[in-house]
C-alpha cells in the first residue's frame, strides 16, 4: 500500500527541481509518503495530524514542500527496495528528507546510502519524527491563528487526519509482537506486544463512528493475542465494564452499530468465542487469520503460532455456528527446506480448508530472519511453480465459494466508481484493498457510505455482479 501527497511517479520530473523558498509569513509544508501495511498507514496519520495541530500543511508535490517525510516498509525485500526508491526519488527531486518506520530501524544501511538525510528513526518514533522537522522548518508561532486549531466544528468529529475514504477507518488496537517466527523481523522493528486500553480503543471508535465512518477494520500484529500484555486490565466504557480483552473488545464495538472487520487473527482456542458474536449479526463474519501453511512440519519450522492446532477442526466448528463465515489467508510457498509432499500437505489442507480469499507468496529471504539459515533452500524455478499450483487449486475453490452467494440479497457498501464509470462496493466478504469487489447494477445515484440491499447476479474467482434493489 503507498499513500501520497505527491503525484504519480511517472508524472514527476526526473530532474532535481529548485529548492522552495518560504516567506516569513507562510506556515510551512511538509510532503509525505507512506509505504506498507495498513499498520504503518495508522502511524502516518498520526504524524500528520500532529503536523496539521501544530500549523503545518501538506504539500501536493516535491517543489511545494519545505520537507519531505517518507514512511517506510522494510519487512521483505521487495518492500525494502520500494522504501529505498522513494527514498532516492524524494532526496533527488526535494533534498530535504526525513525517513521513518519499519526500514528505519536499519539506519547505518540508510545513512550509508544516503549521507544527507535529515533524520532516521525507527517506527512508531513520532516525537524523532516531530523534533526532526522542527529543526528542518521551525514554524513560527502566530498567535492569532494558532489559538485556532485546524479541525472541524464538533468536537466528536475530530479524529485526526485520515488517508482512507471517509467511510472507512483502521483502527489499530496494538503494537508489536510477542512470537518469533522465524521468517519474520516484525519484533525486532516493532518491538513486543503493547496494547492499548479498551477504554482508549473504544473512545477511538465511537469518535470514528461519530464522525461518519460506517466500517472499523481492526489491525495489530496479533489481534487474538491483544490485552495479554496488560493481563487484560479492565475499564469503564458507556457505563459498562470491559476488559482489555479481544472477546471485551468486540463486544464493545458491536454497540457502536457499524460495521466491524477483524484481521491478523490467530487462531487460537478462545477465537471460539467470538464467532457467536458474528453469527448474531453483531460482527461482520470475516475472519483474516495469517495460516501460512498447511503442513505441521513446516509450520514448526517457521516457529509459527498455535502451529498444532488442529485449525481444519476449528474452522469447521466455526462454520457450524456462523455458516455465512468468510475466511481470508495468507500463504508462503517454497519455505526452506518444503519438500514437495509437505507442500502436497498445503494443497491437501486447502481442499479441506475450503477458504474464501487467499493470497500467497514466495518465500523470500529476509535479512535478519533466522529462517535464512536454515539448510535446503528451494530453488527460485520450484518456488515460482509451486506459487501457480497452489494459485491455480485456490482459484477453483474461490470462484466456488462466491458461485454459492449467486442469488442472495446482501448488505453492499458503496465504495464509489472504478476507472471505468462503474459502481463498486463491498458487502461482508470483502475487505477493502485486499480482497475482490461488488459490481453493482443501479439506476438511481449512491454515495461513497451508503449501505444498500443488492442481490447477486453472478460471480467469478475474484468478484461479484449484483443488482441494486430500490426501496
Amino acid at each position: 500500500m503507498r499513500a501520497s501527497f505527491f503525484r504519480q511517479r511517472a508524472q514527476m520530473s526526473s530532474v532535481a527541481t529548485p529548492r522552495r523558498t518560504r516567506s516569513k509569513s507562510a506556515a510551512p509544508k511538509v510532503g509525505f509518503v507512506s509505504l506498507g501495511c495498513p499498520k504503518a498507514l495508522v502511524d502516518s496519520e498520526r504524524i500528520l495530524t500532529q503536523l496539521r495541530a501544530e500549523g503545518y500543511q501538506t504539500a501536493p508535490t516535491y517543489d511545494a514542500a519545505d520537507v519531505v517525510i517518507v514512511n517506510t516498509c522494510g519487512f521483505i525485500d521487495s518492500a525494502v527496495a520500494e522504501s529505498l526508491d522513494a527514498i532516492g526519488e524524494a532526496m533527488n527531486e526535494n533534498g530535504k528528507v526525513i525517513v521513518t518506520g519499519c526500514l528505519g530501524a536499519k539506519g547505518d544501511m540508510l545513512r550509508e546510502k544516503f549521507p544527507e538525510l535529515l533524520s532516521i528513526s525507527g517506527p512508531q518514533n513520532f516525537t524523532a519524527v516531530m523534533d526532526a522537522v522542527h529543526t528542518a522548518v521551525p514554524h513560527r508561532h502566530d498567535p492569532f491563528v494558532d489559538l485556532i486549531p485546524a479541525r472541524r466544528k464538533s468536537k466528536a468529529d475530530d479524529v485526526g487526519v485520515k488517508l482512507t475514504p471517509k467511510h472507512y477507518a483502521y483502527l489499530k488496537i496494538s503494537e508489536g509482537c510477542n512470537h518469533k517466527c522465524s521468517f519474520c523481523i516484525i519484533p525486532s522493528m516493532r518491538g513486543k506486544l503493547d496494547s492499548r486500553l479498551v477504554t482508549d480503543v473504544l473512545i477511538e471508535a465511537e469518535k470514528l463512528a461519530k464522525a461518519g465512518v460506517k466500517e472499523l477494520l481492526v489491525i495489530s500484529q496479533d489481534t487474538s493475542a491483544y490485552g495479554a500484555d496488560l493481563k487484560y486490565k479492565g475499564g469503564s466504557w458507556r457505563g459498562a465494564e470491559y476488559r482489555t480483552s479481544m472477546l471485551d473488545l468486540c463486544r464493545g464495538l458491536a454497540e457502536l452499530g457499524i460495521w466491524v472487520r477483524l484481521h491478523y487473527v490467530y487462531p487460537y482456542p478462545h477465537v471460539d468465542e467470538i464467532i457467536p458474536l458474528m453469527a448474531a449479526g453483531k460482527l461482520l463474519p470475516y475472519l483474516d487469520i495469517p495460516f501460512q501453511h498447511g503442513s505441521p512440519s513446516v509450520l514448526k519450522r517457521m516457529k509459527r503460532p498455535a502451529f498444532a492446532e488442529n485449525t481444519l477442526e476449528r474452522i469447521k466448528a466455526w462454520r457450524k455456528i456462523c455458516p455465512e463465515l468468510v475466511i481470508r489467508s495468507t500463504f508462503i510457498v517454497g519455505f526452506p527446506g518444503e519438500t514437495e509432499a509437505e507442500f502436497q500437505e498445503l494443497l491437501d489442507w486447502l481442499k479441506v480448508a475450503q477458504l474464501d480469499r487467499v493470497g500467497c507468496f514466495e518465500y523470500s529471504p529476509v535479512e535478519g530472519a533466522t529462517a535464512n539459515e536454515l539448510a535446503d533452500p528451494v530453488p527460485d524455478e520450484v518456488k515460482a511453480d509451486r506459487l501457480a499450483r497452489f494459485m491455480k487449486a485456490q482459484a477453483k475453490i474461490s470462484k466456488a465459494r462466491l458461485k454459492k452467494r449467486v442469488g442472495k440479497l446482501l448488505d453492499i457498501m458503496v465504495d464509489g466508481t472504478d476507472e471505468d464509470g462503474v459502481l463498486v462496493g463491498r458487502s461482508y466478504g470483502e475487505a477493502p484493498e485486499i480482497d475482490g469487489k461488488v459490481y453493482l447494477s443501479c439506476e438511481i445515484p449512491l454515495k461513497p457510505g451508503q449501505i444498500v440491499k443488492a442481490r447477486v447476479l453472478e460471480s467469478n474467482e475474484h468478484d461479484l455482479h449484483a443488482e441494486v434493489i430500490e426501496d
